[in-house]
């Protein structure tokens, strides 16, 4: 890994009361966008993929800002569609799934929606990961996120009550997931855990572990139980907005968002009750990265076989 960056832009902000991206997300994005654009003219990469999800996706002026990227920035951002999302999601935490799992649930909960991929390895697993999304029995992509719930419900003071409330909104939205008995029977009988990918994941992690600054290192694959996440979420609920804000594994950024985001975490846990949940701090980027690898390692095969 040559080189990293994060910044959180909330582009969807207000998208779910107007419909439209607004000017000052735009323009937090462009930003972000600029520093991105520099990077890359540093690095020089020989191939790349730049995508946009779901607030581009649904905002009427999604398709006007990424011409605008275009034409001020140079960079030719993909809109890419939920199942495509859900995809590159699952190939990038391919390698945190379990071995001797007979399946999994992996989610990832966004800004504006939510992606689940139920994997089903009962018929035979694949060997590489760039193919792990080939074993996708079901998907779902939610239209619901940290930010869109925030909105919706409130993220700076939050009481047991209010959380209940967002938690049963989601639960909603989860009845719609084709074969959701087939994979609560399957949670049953064979071996499944939950896989979660997302800053809500994360920093319940950092919290458990008591971290007194993000560590990726730390963060990343480790294995949470059922008692851990329960254990977490109470002391989560418990904290004061300031606390949040306090907090070195949560910050200002993610004070308002954090609690939203357990809600969508909490209604999946309580759907597909398992034992286990691992932590991925890895996703789309991820995806990208081993699907362009996978590309060349085929163009080079198709080289030598035409040679």
């Amino acid at each position: 890994m040559l080189d990293g960056f994060t910044r959180i832009v909330r582009l969807g902000e207000g998208l779910s009361t107007t419909g439209k991206l607004s000017v000052a997300a735009m323009e937090r994005t462009m930003e972000a966008l600029r520093l991105c654009r520099n990077k890359l003219r540093e690095h020089e990469p020989t191939r790349m993929r730049l995508i946009a999800t779901e607030a581009c996706r649904s905002a009427s002026n999604g398709a006007e800002f990424i011409a605008r990227v275009e034409r001020e920035l140079g960079l030719v951002l993909e809109i890419v569609d939920r199942q495509t999302e859900a995809s590159l999601a699952v190939t990038g935490c391919a390698d945190l799934i379990e071995e001797e799992s007979s399946g999994a649930l992996m989610f990832d909960i966004g800004g504006g929606s939510s992606e689940l991929a139920w994997l089903d390895f009962r018929g035979g697993r694949p060997r590489r990961q760039g193919r792990m999304s080939s074993s996708i029995r079901s998907w779902q992509s939610l239209p619901v996120g940290v930010v869109s719930i925030a909105e919706k419900f409130g993220g700076v003071n939050v009481t047991p009550e209010t959380f209940e409330d967002m938690v049963a909104f989601v639960a909603g939205q989860l009845r719609q997931f084709r074969g959701r008995e087939k994979l609560r029977q399957m949670i049953a009988e064979h071996p499944v855990h939950l896989i979660g990918t997302s800053g809500t994941v994360t920093t319940l992690a950092g919290l458990h572990l008591g971290l007194e600054r993000y560590e990726r290192q730390k963060v990343d694959g480790l294995w949470m139980t059922r008692a851990d996440v329960d254990a977490t979420m109470t002391a989560l609920l418990g904290m004061s907005f300031d606390r949040r804000v306090a907090h070195p594994c949560i910050g200002k950024d993610r004070a308002d968002l954090v609690l939203p985001g357990c809600a969508i975490f909490e209604a999946i846990r309580r759907e597909w009750p398992t034992e286990r949940v691992r932590v991925a701090d890895r996703g789309l980027r991820e995806g990208i990265l081993i699907s362009l690898i996978d590309a060349d390692r085929a163009d080079r095969a198709n080289s030598r076989r035409s040679r």
